[in-house]
Formats: C-alpha cells, structure tokens, sequence
C-alpha cells in the first residue's frame, strides 16, 4: 500500500490512466538492477528513483574519474575517486529516501551474474562495452528477466527491449565477438536513451504501452532524427534458441 507521503511524491504520475495507484505500487513492489552507474546508468537511476521503482540494485565497479563528469550527472567533483556505486546510491538516497537502494562492487563475470541479478524484476544493460553486456543479456534470457538494452556513441543512442523466450535477444542482434573501445560522447546521448531505458521499465513494470521488444529504437542528436529497426530472433541464436 501506499502512504499518504508516496502518494503525494507521485501524484502526477498517478493521475495516469495507465499507472493510477495500482501501477504505482507494482513500482513500489518492484526490485531493478541497473548494471552500470555512469553515462547512461545516471540517467537511467535518477528516472526510476523519482518514479517510485522500490529497491534499485547498482552494480558496478568502477570509481569516479574527471573524464567522466561531462555525461555522468550523479557524479560530482566532490566525488572523484570514490566508488561509482556509493556516489549514486547517495545521490539517490537523497532524492528519495522512500526507496531502497543495494549497492554491489563487483566485476560482470560468467561466475558471478546469476547471483548478482538474483531476485530482479529487470535488468538494465548501461554498460559501455559488449563483453559485458553478452554476459548480461545470456544471464537474463537464462533467468527469464527482462534485459533493457542502451548504447550511445557521439550524438547517437540506441534502445531495445528484450523478453526472454518471446522476442529477439541482444545475441540475435550482435552476432560476432565485439572489443572494447573509448569512444567519444556527447551527455545529452546518455541522458536521452537512459530516460527511453527507464520509460521502458517503468512500462513493462505497469503494463503498458508497446515496448521497444523485436525492434531497435535508434536516435542522431545530430540531425535529431529517430529510427526504428526490425529485429528477427536468430533460431541458432546461442543465447536464446530453444534447446533441440
């Protein structure tokens, strides 16, 4: 049940027809793990903090670094050099201390993700490299746990949605091996895909709308211009094909 406090906290959202109280206590109910606190993962945390999602689980590692201030907005100066996942479950914490917030430092490995994505309604992938992000998407087709998909580059972003055993995965989509790189970007590409990424939870979480399931969303800041792509699950697909 709400209390008198949630339901003012979000009250603007609970005037939604497709949310309306009952919505906004699957929110409550709910636990997301959101792989990544940088670029997109800010983005993505803010969102689903002030939308009321009940217990966020911040998964990573790393530690706050000067070049990450330009498109990392819950990082601050103050906070370079502490842990990624402890600068954000502060700030977090602070926006909205109705939530719970579960900070993990830890490395994505084979070895380690189906106890770090144990017990989640969600998986948000912000990772910024595909090793990781294979490992996430196999883990969470394996589980049975949607996988909210982002990546940016430069002005661009992109966005799917994937629900294991009935729509495409990530692996259907990137079929060989991909290294990890630095690549340049803008703030607003993280910002504007890790708002689509919390749409998309927010969504799934409520039951609404159309998700962004068999289909890449993709945005040019550039020319601000949006596409939209067709996915086809891969029957040989590694990480989803049914067993034969």
């Amino acid at each position: 049940m709400l209390t008198d406090s949630e339901k003012k906290r979000y009250g603007r959202q609970i005037l939604m027809e497709e949310i309306r109280e009952g919505g906004q206590e699957k929110l409550k109910s709910a636990c997301i793990l959101v792989a990544g606190a940088g670029g997109i993962g800010s983005t993505v945390l803010n969102c689903l903090a002030a939308a009321g999602i009940g217990r966020i689980r911040i998964l990573d590692c790393d530690t706050v670094e000067m070049s990450n201030l330009n498109r990392q907005i819950l990082h601050w100066q103050k906070d370079i050099g502490r842990k990624k996942a402890d600068s954000a479950s502060e700030k977090l914490q602070a926006l909205n201390p109705d939530i719970d917030v579960e900070v993990m430092h830890a490395t994505i490995s084979r070895d380690n993700i189906l106890d770090l994505a144990s017990g989640v309604d969600g998986v948000v992938d912000a990772m910024d490299n595909m090793p990781a992000r294979y490992i996430l998407n196999e883990a969470a087709v394996k589980m049975h746990i949607p996988f909210f998909h982002g990546a940016v580059h430069g002005f661009e972003g992109r966005a799917m949605t994937v629900l294991p055993g009935k729509t495409a995965c990530l692996r259907c989509l990137y079929r060989g091996p991909v290294e990890r790189e630095i690549f340049p970007v803008l703030g607003t590409a993280p910002a504007m895909i890790g708002a689509i990424q919390a749409c998309e939870v927010i969504k799934y979480l409520v039951g609404a709308g159309r998700l962004l399931t068999d289909r890449m969303l993709t945005i040019d800041g550039l020319t601000m211009t949006a596409s939209e792509f067709k996915i086809h699950r891969n029957p040989n697909c590694e990480h989803c094909a049914s067993p034969r």
